[in-house]
């Protein structure tokens, strides 16, 4: 992955961990130690969803970059249709509190999308790619 790529992930992973964390502690206190483990599952889920999401979103718009918008809409609604799907199969789950899996879900998807949205705001990338010295034609010192 290119530095801005991996900046970009770091700057929207952190605070989705920073917040799952606080949440794990929040739930820990609420529901005891199942709201914990419901609280972190959560947030690795988070994190993994979306950072997969957004190393598809840079692959295609580096390889295919017509498609980029249309990608990244459809990304955006897959992930989230994904994260319906794992609170609605764990919403009668006795291995960790539901209640506390689905606030973290929520909220952790919500940081990394305001993360992100900050991190793509600062960065500070070329729209045009400028050409390599291996595509430029020699200098002979002729007019061509």
């Amino acid at each position: 992955m290119p530095s801005n790529d991996v900046r970009t992930l770091l700057q929207a992973a952190v605070p989705t961990v920073a917040v799952g964390a606080i949440a794990a502690v929040v739930s820990g206190v609420l529901a005891g130690g199942k709201g914990v483990l419901g609280a972190v599952v959560a947030t690795l889920v988070v994190t993994l969803f979306m950072g997969i999401g957004l190393y598809v979103l840079q692959r295609t718009a580096k390889s295919l970059p017509h498609l980029f918008q249309a990608m990244g809409l459809m990304l955006y609604a897959a992930q989230i249709l994904l994260l319906f799907v794992f609170l609605a199969a764990f919403k009668n789950t006795s291995l960790f509190n539901p209640r506390s899996f689905a606030i973290t879900l929520v909220v952790g998807t919500l940081a990394w999308i305001a993360a992100q949205t900050r991190a793509h705001m600062k960065a500070k990338i070329l729209y045009v790619e400028p050409d390599s010295s291996d595509d430029k034609p020699e200098k002979t010192g002729r007019p061509s």
